[in-house]
């Protein structure tokens, strides 16, 4: 449990300096040069990612049981992960889709935590679901709150790069409802 919490952490933690505070975020970055900057962030996160990949497995071979969810939650979670992936694709595709949410891809994580929290009642995730759940309203409060700095002009919202979202975003739904969860998690969805 001490590397899920650990890769947590660094994570959350790292994914969180704009979120506590812009001007450390720009003061860092002008310190050590913005790709210096990158680096380390990316370093970081990554280091997190695998800490709480590797936490999280080992505390499944000794779960510690919370809840023990309805049947009836596994469908829900199939129906909110639906969206997901369509809108991590919507994040990084300007349409119409991203000019209204402003954030998909915060959207697709407060989506994927709840419907696994809804689906597993483990103290493991817990933390892991629930902490992304927590960052990510955190996320979203703090963007509405706080100036936005000067990116590069996006392009004009198409719908080419909706309907490519929610093709391609759908696509890979399928693949990880019937392959790629078993496959990365171990877990089979569909039997």
């Amino acid at each position: 449990m001490a590397l899920l919490i650990l890769g947590l952490i660094l994570f959350i933690g790292v994914h969180s300096v704009g979120i506590v505070s812009v001007a450390m975020r720009d003061h860092w970055a002008a310190a050590l040069g913005v790709n210096a900057w990158r680096a380390i962030y990316s370093l970081v996160s990554l280091a997190g990612f695998v800490l709480l990949i590797v936490g999280y497995m080992q505390a499944r071979q000794s779960p510690v049981v919370l809840y023990l969810p309805p049947p009836w939650t596994r469908h829900a979670a199939f129906a909110l992960m639906l969206p997901v992936f369509p809108l991590i694709f919507a994040a990084y595709l300007p349409g119409t889709i991203k000019a209204k949410l402003k954030h998909p891809m915060l959207a697709a994580v407060k989506l994927w935590a709840l419907a696994h929290l809804l689906a597993n009642g483990m103290l493991a995730d817990l933390l892991l679901f629930g902490g992304f759940l927590v960052w990510a309203v955190f996320a979203r409060v703090s963007f509405k709150r706080r100036t936005q700095r000067m990116m590069m002009p996006l392009p004009s919202p198409s719908l080419r790069n909706d309907v490519l979202a929610v093709v391609l975003g759908l696509g890979l739904y399928v693949a990880t409802l019937f392959w790629l969860h078993r496959l990365l998690i171990g877990m089979p969805l569909v039997r």
